[in-house]
């Protein structure tokens, strides 16, 4: 193992710091920046020029933020109070302004006495702190500020041109205060060993590794900031890439058993007696996935596809084929609810062919199970003998599957649906029980832009299905302004007594189920920020549900949905509602995946900004899956101005999943992208933005691949081992092993 002794040296032991212990010990617990190292790496957020303001009218509200700005004036005021109450209470207001906007600063008691005498009108400074609003007009109340005063050896011109990195920053901690600790460990960044090699490098024109550090925390020019990023984005993709494509080639070297379907078995028993063709996309993917279980290594495949486009049919074939082959297939997914809709479906695609060992059973049938938690001791025990015994060929479960006591005969492939639902250790857990390694089929009916497949689920193929089949119908959507426009949101549930009217049926979705109160400490944890800043909780299921009946949708049978009923009760109600015996279903986010009533029309979906974009567009492809149009109403009370309703308008404007999930992930930020360590402060991808970078990545990606294959140990390659075990501390480490 190869360390980089000056980069690795904490910034925070007992007997030399490199910063001051209080300043060491913020950095540890506010920003995860533990060594010179990650300090090193803790990039600027972007630059201010001290001649230049920072645009006042763009600033975020409720967010911790740096500008540059000008002092217009100052007042003291004084106030009586309860601490003060002869009226000696001062206030001090700041009014700072860039040229064109006003914001407001606030300053009490005590903290008056520096800020009067330092920001007189005219003065040039930094100020930090938290956006709010004050009547009507945006302040920050006791911001942090550092007053930009030119060097007395500095020319005017230098001194206004000079570049001032803002980084990101805490409320404990100033983004200047970061700068310095940063001059002070900067001289460190001649040690960083590069991680790309020497080829790669000069073959794109990229500064070094010290150079890049350098010129990220004291550019001179933009043309600095522009080589440092350039730079830092190759290293944040190859090292990435580097990681997914060693763990390929390890999966590549495992052993597995080739699954080839029998030539008249029972797949071809099964496509002979579907009453429709397959799309051109499902045909295409089927090859690819039987490509892969073909192999004598185990296949790793991500089956991406649009809401309604077929999955759940493909990977029944891939899991008939694997039947056929002598082995048999377990589907794995994230809800009761779910598991016993694909159990239900499957077996009546299958008909007879589910009946294997029964009276009725057909010549190439197998049977069929399902094991969820919550079944009876009977029939739980009847599964584990079927599943150990090889009799069944086909199991559908959630994590029950998982648990020790689950023995299969001959595992020979895993699907797991919705992938995203799913610790890494669970799915490990069920890849385990095959004698050797079983093939892993993926889904997800989130769609994935292909550089975050690249980055995301690097170690998967990937199979997209984006065509609809035949019959789909198209799903208009419509942003319902509750606050602005109530009438409309009338006008909304006529809508919805038209389609029962019409012989359809209707979902209601909630953000919340509505009991927490009895848990006064969930009751507490839920006020957050945002419920604070909206005075209002997040409507929930079980309240809605009794207004509808009583109110807009009385006489109608309305029904409630939600993860916390008994299993047996969830299940009782989506019979009743598949069978068309209930109207409408008020539910929360349970139906998100894979629940399918072709004669369900119309969805409202209750405080709908409460919700991700992706999650959105899962929900709305519950409708519109028969032959009539299908209707979704997005209920917000949001201002028409704000974030959350671009989001919706956004939503409503498309039905592209794809072009959806660029939008969610442009808002969203990337987050961690090996996934499971969202510690929010640390992140592997600092520079590097997976939407705007496809070329970088795509290429990254080639180039590691083309390494790891000469290589694989990297060997000749010191800087990026360490690179990579940096990268890989223990928690990614895992992550990627299990894949």
């Amino acid at each position: 193992m190869d360390l980089v002794p000056a980069l690795e040296e904490p910034l925070k032991q007992p007997l030399k710091s490199v910063l001051g212990p209080a300043t060491a010990k913020v950095m540890a617990e506010h920003l995860g920046l533990e060594t010179v190292g990650d300090l090193l790496h803790h990039y600027p957020r972007r630059y201010e020029e001290r001649g230049q303001l920072t645009h006042l009218a763009d600033l975020p509200m409720d967010e911790h933020v740096t500008v540059v700005a000008q002092v217009a004036d100052a007042r003291l005021h004084s106030f009586a109070s309860s601490r003060a109450p002869r009226g000696k209470g001062q206030r001090l207001e700041v009014t700072i302004t860039d040229g064109s906007g006003r914001l407001q600063l606030v300053f009490f008691g005590n903290g008056v006495h520096k800020p009067h005498k330092e920001l007189l009108p005219g003065t040039r400074a930094m100020f930090a702190g938290k956006v709010s609003v004050f009547n009507s007009r945006l302040q920050l109340a006791h911001p942090a500020y550092e007053l930009l005063r030119g060097d007395p050896e500095e020319s005017v011109e230098t001194w206004a041109g000079a570049l001032i990195p803002i980084y990101p920053a805490t409320a404990k901690l100033e983004s200047w205060k970061i700068g310095k600790a940063l001059q002070t460990v900067l001289p460190g960044a001649q040690d960083a060993v590069d991680p790309l090699p020497d080829s790669l490098r000069e073959g794109r024109g990229l500064v070094s590794l010290p150079e890049a550090l350098l010129k990220i925390h004291r550019p001179h020019t933009k043309a600095d900031i522009e080589d440092a990023r350039a730079r830092l984005k190759w290293d944040e993709a190859f090292v990435l890439q580097v990681a997914l494509a060693r763990r390929r080639h390890t999966d590549a070297q495992l052993p597995a058993v080739p699954r080839v379907p029998l030539p008249d078995g029972l797949l071809t028993a099964f496509d002979d007696r579907l009453p429709f063709t397959l799309t051109d996309g499902q045909q295409k993917v089927s090859r690819e996935i039987f490509e892969g279980l073909a192999t004598a290594h185990p296949m790793h495949r991500l089956l991406q596809g649009e809401v309604g486009s077929g999955k759940t049919l493909v990977a029944l074939r891939a899991m008939l084929a694997v039947v056929d082959a002598g082995g048999q297939a377990a589907m794995l997914a994230p809800t009761e609810v779910l598991a016993q809709q694909h159990h239900r479906s499957i077996v009546e695609m299958m008909g007879d062919l589910a009946e294997g060992g029964m009276l009725g059973g057909t010549e190439h049938a197998t049977k069929v199970v399902l094991l969820t938690g919550s079944m009876g001791t009977a029939g739980r025990r009847q599964a584990l003998l079927d599943l150990v015994t090889g009799e069944a060929g086909i199991v559908i479960g959630t994590h029950a599957l998982i648990e020790d006591k689950v023995q299969f005969h001959d595992l020979g492939l895993v699907v797991v649906d919705e992938q995203h639902r799913f610790g890494v250790e669970q799915r490990d857990a069920l890849r385990g029980k095959g004698k050797q390694p079983p093939h892993l089929l993926v889904m997800t009916a989130t769609p994935i832009p292909r550089t975050v497949a690249m980055t995301v689920f690097g170690d998967l193929e990937t199979s997209v299905l984006d065509q609809l089949p035949a019959g789909r119908s198209p799903i208009a959507s419509h942003v319902v302004p509750a606050a602005d426009k109530p009438h409309f949101l009338s006008r909304a549930w006529e809508r919805v007594r038209e389609e029962v009217e019409n012989g359809h049926q209707a979902y209601v979705v909630c953000p919340r189920i509505g009991d927490e109160e009895d848990d006064p400490k969930k009751a507490a944890k839920q006020k957050s920020a945002e419920d604070e800043a909206e005075k209002r909780p997040p409507l929930a299921v079980l309240a809605v549900a009794d207004q509808l009946a009583k109110g807009p949708l009385a006489g109608l049978r309305v029904e409630v949905l939600h993860g916390r009923m008994h299993p047996d009760d969830k299940d009782a109600v989506m019979r009743r509602f598949a069978a068309g015996e209930t109207h409408v279903l008020v539910a929360t986010t349970v139906i998100e995946v894979g629940v399918n009533v072709p004669n369900a029309t119309a969805m409202v979906i209750m405080d709908a900004d409460r919700f991700g974009v992706s999650q959105l567009h899962q929900l709305r492809g519950r409708v519109g899956r028969g032959s009539a149009p299908g209707l979704c109403l997005l209920v917000t009370e949001m201002p028409e101005a704000s974030p959350a309703r671009q989001r919706l308008n956004a939503v409503a404007a498309t039905l592209d999943g794809f072009e959806l999930s660029r939008i969610d992930l442009e808002q969203r930020r990337e987050g961690d992208v090996l996934g499971q360590a969202q510690s929010g402060a640390r992140t592997s991808l600092r520079v590097l933005a997976v939407i705007e970078d496809e070329e970088i990545i795509a290429e990254a990606r080639e180039e590691a691949t083309r390494l790891v294959a000469n290589d694989p140990d990297l060997k000749t390659l010191p800087g990026l081992r360490t690179a990579l075990n940096a990268l890989l501390d223990e928690e990614r480490e895992q992550y990627l092993e299990k894949g």
